[in-house]
Formats: structure tokens, C-alpha cells, sequence
């Protein structure tokens, strides 16, 4: 069983639980909104990429946190899905992250995409 994130209880008042699809894309959010050091038993666990939330934004940051962010989905998510696409934009003050995956065994391509608001300028 899957439990369903964020953690809420089901009608039956039993923990709800999520189908592998949304399990996985689950994962792939806690990992991208974790930041390394956050996790007790795990500080290497996470992106970074809730940083750049106080970073200006530009293209070339948005090239450095999708080099970074595409490491850390291999390193921690290398065995639960195979990434077919993955790309970070620079879209005036947020960040925006398309992600076209597999599951494996599956040949079925899952899309997740989220958007981080960030700073427009340059810092001064």
C-alpha cells in the first residue's frame, strides 16, 4: 500500500492510500521541495531548489538548478522512474519545472510540472 501524501485518513477513516502513479509523483515533489539537510536520518536527501525561491532569477540559473535538480532526481529517484524530458525555465519571477517520466516497466509517459516563485532582479 501506498500512503497518499499529503497524509490524510480515507471515508472509512483508514489511512488513504494512492495508486503507484500518484505515489510516484509524490515522491518527486517531496524531493523537489526538500531541502538537503532537512531530513534527520537522510541530510543528503532533497533538490536545493527551495533556495532559489531568494536567488535572482535568470536563464543561466535556471540552466545551474536544472543540471542540480536532474542529479538529485537520479540519485534518489534513479530506481523508481526513468526521465525522458526535463526542463527548467526562467519565466520573469518563478521558475518553472516540466518533467516527462516512466515508471519502470511501463510505457506510459507521466508529465508533473510545478512553478516557483522566485526574485525577477538582480539582487543588490
Amino acid at each position: 500500500m501506498n500512503i497518499d501524501f499529503p497524509f490524510h485518513f480515507d471515508a472509512h477513516g483508514r489511512t488513504a492510500a494512492a495508486p503507484d502513479a500518484d505515489h510516484v509523483r509524490d515522491m518527486i515533489e517531496l524531493l523537489l521541495f526538500t531541502r538537503p539537510g532537512e531530513r534527520v536520518n537522510r541530510p543528503d536527501f532533497g533538490s536545493g531548489l527551495m533556495d532559489a525561491v531568494f536567488e535572482p532569477n535568470s536563464p543561466e540559473r535556471a540552466t545551474a538548478i536544472e543540471f542540480t535538480t536532474r542529479a538529485a532526481l537520479q540519485r534518489h529517484l534513479g530506481d523508481v522512474i526513468v526521465v525522458q524530458k526535463f526542463g527548467v525555465t526562467a519565466d520573469g519571477a518563478v521558475l518553472r519545472l516540466e518533467l516527462d517520466y516512466l515508471l519502470p516497466g511501463s510505457k506510459e509517459t507521466h508529465h508533473a510540472s510545478f512553478v516557483i516563485p522566485g526574485s525577477a532582479g538582480a539582487s543588490t
